[in-house]
This record gives C-alpha cells, sequence and structure tokens, in this order.
C-alpha cells in the first residue's frame, strides 16, 4: 500500500497520472503525510468510539451480573443470620425453667441476659423479652438506660400472630417508643402436657433496622453503592434518605419522589410481592441507577427483600478510567505507526531518486545496448540468410552426391555381369589348361565380390534415403537357410576348409518377410564368419577346418518373466520370435569394435568394406526384430544372433 502510495506521489512529481502541475517532492511528501495523518486519525476515531462502546456494554453487563451475585449472596447473609437468631430463641423457648412457666425468676434473668449477650455479638439486638399468653410482658433485657416496660401490654400485630398461630413470627417495620423504626422476631412458648398443647407465651427480640441492616452494607451515602430493605409490605426499612424509612413503596410520598418510575415499580413488584429475583436499569430523579433485588426467604415465604442500588455514573467513571488508559496506549500506538511511516516515505523518496537516476543512466545504457543490438541483429540476419543459402546448397550437393553414389553403384554392376558371363564362358572352354581356369576363378571371385561392393552401395543409398521396401510373404526360415548354406557348398576361398553345423527348432518356424533380404543378412554373417574362422590347427584334420554353427531356436515372450529377448534386447511386445545364431570359432570381436559393430565401415578385416552388418542391422529393425553379437565364453570366436517375429 506504502509502495503504491508513493508511486502514485511520483506520479504527480512527474506530471502524469493527475492533471496538476509538478510539485516539489518535498511539498508532495507533506501533502501526502498530511492526508495519511488525517484519514488515520479519522479511522482511530470511528473505531476507538465503536470499541469504547462494546467495553462499556460488556464491563456495564459484568458489573450488573457482579451486582446480581452480590445481591443474592447478601440476601442469603441476612437469611442465615436471622435464621441463627430464630435458633437462640428457640433455645431459650425450649429451656427447663421457661418450659416449667417460670418467666420472672432470678434463673430465667440469668438465661436470658446470657442470650443476650451472645445475640448482640453478631445481631444489634434492643431488647430480649417474654410474654406471657396475654401479652404482658414478663421478663425485658436491655441495655442500659432503656425503659423495661415490665408490666405492660404488647399489642403489636406479630404479637396476636404468633399467638394465633403458634409458630415464629418475623414483623414487619415498626416505630418504637423512641421514634425509631424497628423489626420483632418472635418464637412462642409452648409446654406440651397429657391435655395437649399449650401457648404460654413467647419469647422475642426487638432489632433496630438500621443497626442491623448497617451490617450488611451502605445505606448512609445514597451517591455511591447502598443498600435498601423492605419487609412484606413493600415498607422502607432501610434507606440512605432517612424520610423513606418507613414509608410504603406503593405510597404517594415515595411514588412521588420517585415520578411513578414504572421501571422501578415493576423491579420492587418482581421482587416483593412476587418473591422473584429481579434487576433494572432506569432513570432516576438523581441519575440513572442499576439496581438488583432478591427476596430473603424466612419460614418458606418472602418475609423482607434486600436491593443494592448503585448509581451508574459510578460505574461509568470506571469504565471511563479503562477507556481513557487503553486510549493513551492506542493513541501512542497509532502515533508510532504514523512516525514510522513518515521516516518510512522520507526514506523511499530518498530511494527513489536514487533509482529514478539510476534508471536514467541504465535507460541511456539500454539505449545504446539497443542500438548495437538492432546493428548486431541486423548482421545476424544477413548471416543467416547467407548461411540458408549455404545449407540449400548442401542441400543440393547432398542430393546430388546421393544420385551419384546411385548411378555409380549402377555403372558398376554394368559391366560386371558381361565380365561374369563371359569369364565363365572362358573357363568352361578352357578346361583342359588348368592354369587360364585358375585366372578365370581368380576374375570371377573378384567380380563377385565387386558386384557384392555394388550392391551394398545401392543398399546403404537406399537405406539413408528411406527407400529400402521389403516384399513381404510367408516362408520357412529353416529351408532359406539350407538353401544359403549351399551355396557355400564349394567355397571360393580355397586357403579355408569351413564345415557347417545345424541345429533346428522342432517347432514350425515360419516368419513374415522380405525372403531375399532375410537370405541376404544370413549371407553377410555367414561370409563375416568366414573371414573369421580358424586355419591353424593342432595336426588334427577336422581342427584345421574353421567350423560355423548354424542354430534356429523359438521362443516365447512373456513380459512378466525374463526373457534373452525382452525389452531390454530390443524387442517389443510380447508373442513368439524366431531367433538365429551364426557361431565360429575364429578370433573373436575385438573390444574396440563391439560398441561399434553394426555401424558403417567398421572393420578390422584387410577384406570388406564394413557395410554388411550395418545393412543386416537396417534390414532385422525394418523386420521388427533386433541383431546383436557376442564373444563365446570358454571358447574361440564369436556368435551373431537375429531375431524376428514368429508367424504362428
Amino acid at each position: 500500500m506504502i509502495m503504491g502510495l508513493f508511486s502514485k506521489i511520483n506520479r504527480i512529481v512527474r506530471g502524469e497520472g493527475l492533471r496538476i502541475n509538478r510539485l516539489p517532492v518535498k511539498k508532495t511528501i507533506i501533502i501526502y503525510a498530511a492526508i495519511i495523518i488525517t484519514v488515520s486519525f479519522a479511522f482511530f476515531f470511528y473505531f476507538q468510539h465503536q470499541t469504547e462502546q462494546s467495553i462499556r456494554d460488556s464491563m456495564l453487563e459484568q458489573q450488573k451480573q457482579n451486582q446480581e451475585d452480590n445481591t443474592m449472596a447478601l440476601a442469603q447473609h441476612i437469611r442465615s443470620d436471622m435464621g441463627s437468631l430464630m435458633g437462640r430463641l428457640q433455645g431459650i423457648s425450649h429451656s427447663i425453667y421457661i418450659q416449667q412457666g417460670d418467666f420472672t425468676s432470678n434463673y430465667t434473668k440469668s438465661v436470658l441476659k446470657n442470650y443476650f449477650r451472645q445475640m448482640n455479638y453478631s445481631t444489634p439486638v434492643d431488647r430480649l423479652f417474654i410474654l406471657d399468653a396475654n401479652g404482658i410482658v414478663k421478663m425485658n433485657i436491655v441495655h442500659e438506660g432503656q425503659p423495661t416496660f415490665l408490666g405492660e401490654s404488647f399489642s403489636f400485630e406479630w404479637v396476636k400472630e404468633t399467638k394465633s398461630t403458634m409458630s415464629p413470627q418475623f414483623s414487619d417495620g415498626f416505630v418504637g417508643a423512641d421514634g425509631q423504626y424497628r423489626i420483632a422476631v418472635t418464637y412462642p412458648i409452648i409446654i406440651n402436657s397429657t391435655s395437649g398443647s399449650n401457648y404460654m407465651g413467647l419469647v422475642g427480640v426487638v432489632i433496630p433496622t438500621l443497626g442491623f441492616l448497617g451490617y450488611y452494607g451502605n445505606i448512609y451515602d445514597i451517591e455511591s453503592k447502598y443498600l435498601s430493605v423492605l419487609d412484606s409490605k413493600g415498607v422502607l426499612l432501610a434507606h440512605p434518605i432517612p424520610s423513606l424509612v418507613g414509608k410504603p413503596f406503593n405510597g404517594d410520598y415515595f411514588q412521588n419522589i420517585s415520578a411513578h418510575n414504572k421501571v422501578l415499580n415493576n423491579l420492587i413488584s418482581t421482587v416483593v410481592f412476587s418473591g422473584k429475583p429481579s434487576s433494572a436499569i432506569y432513570e432516576f430523579v438523581n441519575g440513572e441507577r442499576l439496581t438488583s433485588g432478591y427476596p430473603i426467604l424466612l419460614n418458606g415465604q418472602t418475609e423482607y427483600s434486600a436491593f443494592m442500588i448503585t448509581p451508574t455514573s459510578t460505574i461509568y467513571s470506571k469504565i471511563n478510567s479503562i477507556i481513557a488508559t487503553e486510549r493513551l496506549v492506542m493513541f501512542s500506538l497509532i502515533v508510532g505507526i504514523i512516525a514510522a511511516v513518515m521516516i518510512m516515505i522520507i526514506f523511499l523518496s530518498r530511494v527513489n531518486s536514487i533509482l529514478d537516476k539510476g534508471i536514467r543512466e541504465r535507460t541511456v545504457e539500454l539505449k545504446e545496448v539497443n542500438e548495437s543490438l538492432t546493428i548486431t541483429n541486423e548482421k545476424l540476419e544477413l548471416a543467416n540468410e547467407k548461411f540458408e543459402a549455404a545449407n540449400e546448397q548442401l542441400k543440393v550437393h547432398d542430393k546430388m552426391q546421393k544420385e551419384f553414389i546411385n548411378t555409380a553403384a549402377h555403372e558398376l554392376r554394368t559391366p560386371i555381369q558381361p565380365i561374369l558371363g563371359i569369364t565363365k564362358l572362358i573357363k568352361n572352354k578352357t578346361k583342359d589348361n588348368e592354369q587360364i581356369a585358375e585366372y578365370c576363378d581368380i576374375v570371377i571371385r573378384n567380380a563377385i565380390r565387386l558386384k557384392k561392393l555394388a550392391e551394398n552401395i545401392l543398399d546403404i543409398s537406399r537405406i539413408e534415403s528411406n527407400a529400402l521396401r521389403l516384399e513381404r510373404e510367408h516362408f520357412e526360415l529353416d529351408g532359406l537357410i539350407l538353401d544359403v548354406v549351399n551355396g557355400y557348398g564349394n567355397p571360393l576361398d580355397k586357403e579355408k576348409k569351413v564345415k557347417f553345423e545345424f541345429e533346428w527348432s522342432n517347432d514350425q518356424c515360419t516368419v513374415n518377410g522380405d525372403k531375399v533380404r532375410i537370405g541376404q543378412v544370413v549371407s553377410n554373417l555367414i561370409d563375416n564368419s568366414i573371414k573369421f574362422v580358424s586355419k591353424d590347427g593342432d595336426g588334427d584334420k577336422e581342427m584345421e577346418k574353421g567350423i560355423i554353427s548354424i542354430k534356429i531356436e523359438k521362443t516365447k515372450i512373456n513380459k512378466k518373466r525374463d526373457s534373452p529377448i525382452n525389452d531390454n534386447n530390443g524387442i517389443k511386445g510380447e508373442g513368439s520370435f524366431v531367433t538365429v545364431s551364426v557361431k565360429d570359432n575364429g578370433k573373436g570381436i575385438d573390444k574396440e569394435i563391439m560398441p561399434k559393430l553394426f555401424t558403417k565401415f567398421v572393420s578390422k578385416s584387410f577384406q570388406g568394406t564394413g557395410l554388411g552388418l550395418y545393412i543386416s542391422k537396417s534390414i532385422i529393425e525394418a523386420h521388427g526384430g533386433r541383431i546383436w553379437a557376442e564373444n563365446n565364453e570358454g571358447e574361440k570366436g564369436s556368435t551373431f544372433l537375429f531375431s524376428l517375429p514368429s508367424k504362428d
């Protein structure tokens, strides 16, 4: 992105792309730097606003959940403490003195004082008292300086309910003689006899609501998170605004203050009168509030309800503090990034200047090189034209050479035939003159050699010009070989005595090929062997002869198993093949000759031109076969072999 921007700047500097006048590089950089900074800050403030709003919502939801959990824990704590207080009253009610009807003796008084002291360790209790069945105060333990009200009658609602239900009671709030708001907890005194259970009175405590509930939370400062508790009728037992204590929530006084807030009314109704936990955020007269309420269940019903109220301004204050820190970090980061971008732009500007200078220099050099290459290219084109002309001349020369070889070979054969014919006639008419017959043999033998040379030259010309044609037919290969060998019945080379040995396959060896050409191959291999067969014997007349062994065998090729003539030997596909081997006991193939044995003009003999094996290889491969040679292992001589597809 930066490189693209820099390229844009560069185009502006050069007067390209945008239709404006050229500007100095530094001024352009400053303009684009200002654009980058402006855009960066715009994106920063946009995304920062989105992030901050998300953080606010998340932290507010987290604070709401925490407050709900705290309110539940606080309600359960109050319930536990009041249950413990009820348990102590039960202990007093079941004590031996009380069960005997002793409400006024010093023993009973001592028991009550002991319980009163224990209760005040954990719960502020104003008085611990015993009332008889008529509601008359029989025993009253109070703090020093407080009135005892002995002999007076308590006619509170909670006294009547204890007597009528003969069960423990947690009273709603009431105003004491000193004007303070209080609640009472009572436990009935029941004495069981043979006639049944008899209500004898009650034992109870009076608890100042502010002193008791102030232990569980803030009930004085309305500007911070505070606690408010309502009784079962919705009367406020504790609140930071003293004038609200003792006032019913649904009364006109409180509703006028809250401006009949529907959200708050619904919250109070859900917790106090339905006994279900709930929370809400709402606008109050002195700001937005987050309130969560939880019922305090005693005796299986909602006796009191605890509410935790938090001004959302205190929550947002913490949130804003966290966001401000995060904003400072992000601002520092973006300033660092902008500084890095500016440094990079300046660096790239300098690099661009250097590169621009280098490009101009290279452009001049490339222009010169291009001009030089143009001249060179013209020279190359001229040379290429000359080369093409020379190549055409070479093609013409090659064609003329082939035509000359072809014509020369034909011209060589033309006089040879009459020479052979006339010489044979002379030999036949001069049978009585041995010397003339011998001379005629020499002429005939050399004329035959000259004829074969001419035929070889013609074959080479046909092979290299792809004019070699095969006249295919089905024939027996063993019969052809016998015909060829019979032609050697009276060898013309009288210095060597050749013995032929044969080994035939019992299978029918039928091939589809050019009978004349394959006969030519067999003849070439036999001629090659005759040149090199041994004439040095050890006294044994048989061993003085050169031995040529010809073997024919039929082989089934299966590419799934090894075979002496598999793909490695040049045979393609599967099926039956006929292999012919011509083995001699000569001196073998020279190691230097072996790698190039079937190429043109290769020979270690003073006889021959080295064309016969090359022509034989071309003929065999044209039939889809293969020809190869190897020296005999452990004995003299060599073996030439060729394979042809068999016609089953």
